[in-house]
């Protein structure tokens, strides 16, 4: 199945910037999922906060992060690919735990369905003020 490893979060202070990376590996060639950061802080619901469609050419956002938050992706190659979280202007409001996720994929093959809906292991994002 499809393995997620996300990096780069750090403790910052606030106006600082930080980048996530989410390592894709063991895909089925050609499953092209979609993709998606989302972030849970201690005592809260997981929020979404970006998702790429990397096929269609299309990005969107959670309201507290736009405008701050850009999302992209590397051309998968073979069964891999990364996933980033340019994470600009940080605030304290921003510390969470970051998650990546594969969401629906282009290819729907059994093989690529299974691996749909998965989660990392997620990195810690810590904002000062």
């Amino acid at each position: 199945q499809v393995q997620l490893v996300e990096s780069g979060g750090d403790s910052v202070q606030a106006g600082d910037s930080l980048r996530l990376s989410c390592k894709v590996s063991r895909s089925y060639i050609g499953c092209r999922y979609e993709m998606s950061w989302h972030r849970q802080a201690p005592v809260a619901e997981r929020e979404f906060v970006a998702g790429i469609d990397a096929a269609e050419g299309t990005t969107t956002y959670g309201a507290s992060v736009k405008g701050r938050f850009t999302i992209s992706q590397e051309t998968p190659r073979d069964a891999g690919t990364t996933v980033y979280l340019q994470m600009n202007n940080l605030k304290p409001e921003d510390s969470a735990m970051y998650y990546c996720k594969t969401g629906r994929p282009r290819l729907q093959d059994v093989r690529c369905i299974a691996s749909s809906n998965k989660w990392g292991q997620g990195t810690q994002v810590t904002v000062s003020s």
